[in-house]
């Protein structure tokens, strides 16, 4: 009998509680500017130091702990899948039960810097021939990876169809292991005023461009300048995997990334765009009632690969994706053809 997928679900949890008490082992051991370093340039983006320090965790575990009855091969970056990243070691990747995706640090830049913290995230896919897709996945887990004055740690985790109340959610405090309950609700608002929404413009490159559609987008649903103070509130938080945990618990109302289309309309060829392990726990927030989806409101699929460019959109309830996609979709047509 194979492993359950909620015992791997838990795994995956023991996984990341490692992965984060490397990391903060590693930064009162080391400087920032040494974990700060460039390692290593991928297709994908720049490896940095602190990048390595979780990637030699995340291959240590899971040759001790990995069930040998749930047969994996590993994506990640450095270890792109096939025969030589597959667990137990020596498994044929066509023989594999599951692909496991992961992103060890989404959001390096924030972490190396102390700014905000970063996540690990993880995902679990049934292997199939011509290769598993981001629809495919059956459970997911995400940990915070907090910065240093930051005791308090955030992990949420789910099976796919497990709803609302299946979501294992819990804070951890990292300086003595405690688990408390953590309450997870997407923001129940009708409309966007006095909330956060926003669209990911992180780099100068295609900065202007996203930010004509977004103000198309709010000019058009409340008009712009008609009031002394905003209607509705912008937040760059440089992770993925931070991102959907924002709409999770209900502080954002809807935040989008539509880079792949900016860069691709401007011509700039670039790898610092979302990839399927960034999104790869989009499930949870599916599971507690949001929506994720692409720009023109289908699911996304892409393949559980290091390179594809993902553009998404996520929403904290069904009321605010309708009244955002027709606009949206229109201001994509005319802006990024």
């Amino acid at each position: 009998m194979t492993t359950s997928l909620d015992t791997l679900r838990d795994l995956l949890c023991r996984l990341q509680d490692r992965v984060r008490d490397a990391l903060i082992a590693a930064r009162a051991e080391h400087s920032a500017e040494s974990l700060a370093g460039v390692a290593e340039v991928t297709a994908a983006d720049t490896i940095y130091t602190i990048d390595k320090v979780s990637e030699g965790a995340i291959l240590e575990w899971f040759a001790a702990e990995w069930p040998a009855d749930s047969p994996v091969e590993l994506v990640m970056e450095g270890a792109e899948g096939g025969d030589a990243h597959t667990f137990p070691r020596g498994t044929p990747a066509a023989d594999a039960a599951y692909v496991c995706i992961l992103d060890p640090i989404d959001g390096t830049r924030n972490l190396m810097y102390d700014k905000r913290p970063a996540w690990m995230l993880s995902a679990l896919a049934p292997q199939r021939s011509g290769g598993a897709r981001l629809g495919d996945i059956v459970v997911a887990a995400m940990t915070e990876l907090p910065t240093t004055k930051q005791w308090a740690s955030d992990q949420i985790s789910g099976v796919r169809g497990c709803g609302p109340q299946g979501l294992v959610t819990t804070r951890i405090d990292v300086r003595s292991g405690d688990r408390t309950p953590l309450a997870v609700r997407p923001s129940q608002a009708a409309d966007f005023k006095h909330g956060f929404a926003s669209i990911a413009r992180f780099f100068p490159e295609g900065k202007s461009l996203l930010a004509r559609v977004e103000e198309g987008l709010w000019d058009e649903l409340y008009g712009l300048g008609k009031t002394a103070s905003p209607l509705v509130f912008d937040d760059q938080y440089m992770t993925t995997g931070g991102q959907i945990h924002e709409l999770l618990v209900g502080h954002d109302r809807m935040i989008g990334d539509l880079r792949p289309l900016a860069y691709r309309t401007i011509g700039f060829d670039s790898a610092l765009v979302c990839h399927p392990y960034d999104i790869c726990t989009s499930m949870l927030l599916v599971e507690a009632g949001g929506l994720v989806e692409d720009p023109f409101g289908k699911p996304l699929d892409v393949p559980l690969d290091t390179t594809s460019p993902v553009a998404w959109m996520g929403y904290a309830n069904t009321a605010l994706a309708g009244q955002v996609r027709p606009i949206l979709q229109r201001l994509i047509r005319e802006h990024m053809p």
